[in-house]
């Protein structure tokens, strides 16, 4: 009895595959993990940036003139920037608009309360790179993600044999993953629904 050809070992080459693949796309997967759960409350709190309210005393006395007035403050505080504009509210409260900030000022106390926003370490850019407002060569880099993505979870499926495999325990598995969004979908009404 002749000998037949032997069997290509395909597995082990998808799953060699997968695993480099997989650790290939880690640092975009970081990337859009966290920005994901970031944007996902969005109603809850600002992603990009943290407020912040500080107080300050000037020294006294503060010019009377609007212009040598905001001067002043801006000089006294080290605060960088052409103010967008200025405005008296009243004789015990001036405000000056800088574009990353408010300094509402008391011209008769020299007390300051200074409002604004800092950007979130690191959630900034990783969101930023998310909603791809970078345009360009992010794209590409996005959509070579993607792909990659459907790559690996494509060669995901094909990794074990029988019971633990599509066949058996992985089919099973698959089959919740895609009734997850699907049944999201019929029960929420989807997107005539909103």
């Amino acid at each position: 009895m002749a000998e037949g050809r032997p069997r290509f070992a395909w597995r082990p080459l998808v799953r060699s595959w997968h695993r480099d693949l997989g650790y290939l796309l880690v640092g975009a997967t970081f990337v859009y993990a966290l920005s994901g759960l970031a944007v996902n409350h969005i109603s809850d709190w600002d992603p990009n940036f943290t407020g912040y309210r500080k107080a300050h005393q000037l020294t006294l006395p503060l010019p009377q003139d609007d212009a040598e007035l905001t001067r002043s403050v801006l000089e006294q505080l080290r605060a960088t920037g052409t103010p967008k504009e200025t405005y008296r509210a009243a004789p015990d409260r001036f405000d000056i608009t800088l574009e990353d900030r408010r300094i509402h000022v008391d011209p008769q106390t020299g007390r300051v309360v200074e409002e604004g926003q800092r950007p979130r370490f690191l959630l900034r850019v990783v969101n930023w790179l998310h909603l791809n407002r970078g345009k360009k060569a992010w794209t590409v880099v996005a959509d070579t993600y993607a792909i990659g993505l459907l790559l690996l979870a494509t060669s995901g499926l094909f990794m074990l044999p029988g019971k633990n495999g599509l066949k058996g325990r992985g089919g099973i598995l698959v089959a919740i993953g895609v009734a997850v969004p699907v049944l999201y979908v019929v029960l929420s009404g989807g997107p005539a629904g909103r």
